[in-house]
């Protein structure tokens, strides 16, 4: 019978002895695949395989964003797995997955500059309720996917959020967008500063390309640009592991709402 979650040794712990812990665990005794259930470890063939090969779509907020996937079945499932129950071992297929959305949403050569990766930030609260920040690392992890594959790129959270936000649930995609502008700032704030036109864009020439694990409405990737825009840094493009379904699927009631207070 497929598992839908993980048992209580398996659940997200409070700080990073709780998460090491938790990786010993599962070397000992390996769950089954986060993403169908099946008994093949944490990711199964089938899994990685989808999360590999899926192509990259457009998705909502900006011109230049791309989704790896659709957020649904073993995608949904794997994110999840990641982000609520610290299933850390996902990282690196889910970042590659990201690297592989980075690329498409960059379109071709996008070797002409360095890629600086900056994360849409989580609610501090979120962060330390889960006892790690899941969009950071997969930053990491697809910055280290484009640099296996010989791009200068790397990670960097230059943003913040500068205020609270309501809760985002039942909000129309029009009130989620008022209830993020403005919430989103970039720091430190000091250590920036609008690039000439003869420099390359971004810190120490950087090209900025947001990325998030997932978009709905695309609120979020548009205060983030914002935020980056306001200080002389618009990002070349967007980039995330999934993107939500059409409207007319129901979200579940388990699925956090990602432009969520929490997130």
């Amino acid at each position: 019978m497929q598992r839908t979650s993980a048992p209580p040794h398996r659940q997200s712990g409070r700080g990073p002895f709780a998460h090491a812990l938790t990786g010993l665990l599962d070397a000992l005794l390996p769950a089954p695949c986060a993403g169908c259930g099946a008994d093949l470890g944490h990711l199964c063939p089938g899994c990685r395989r989808l999360l590999a090969t899926t192509p990259p779509t457009p998705a909502a907020a900006l011109p230049r964003a791309h989704a790896a996937a659709p957020y649904e079945g073993p995608v949904r499932r794997l994110l999840l797995a990641h982000k609520e129950r610290g299933a850390l071992g996902l990282a690196g297929p889910l970042g590659e997955a990201l690297a592989r959305a980075v690329r498409s949403a960059l379109g071709p050569g996008p070797g002409r500059a360095p890629l600086l990766l900056v994360p849409v930030p989580s609610a501090r609260a979120a962060v330390r309720a889960r006892g790690h920040d899941p969009t950071l690392r997969l930053a990491r992890a697809a910055a280290g996917a484009l640099r296996r594959e010989g791009l200068d790129a790397r990670a960097l959270p230059l943003l913040r959020h500068a205020r609270p936000v309501a809760d985002q649930a039942g909000l129309s995609a029009a009130e989620r967008h008022h209830n993020l502008r403005g919430a989103l700032t970039v720091r430190p704030p000091g250590r920036l500063r609008r690039p000439s036109p003869t420099e390359r864009p971004g810190p120490a020439g950087y090209r900025p390309v947001l990325v998030d694990d997932l978009v709905t409405t695309g609120a979020s990737l548009v205060e983030a640009t914002r935020a980056l825009s306001a200080v002389g840094l618009p990002p070349a493009a967007a980039a995330t592991v999934a993107a939500a379904v059409p409207h007319h699927h129901r979200r579940r009631p388990d699925t956090p709402d990602p432009d969520h207070p929490r997130w």
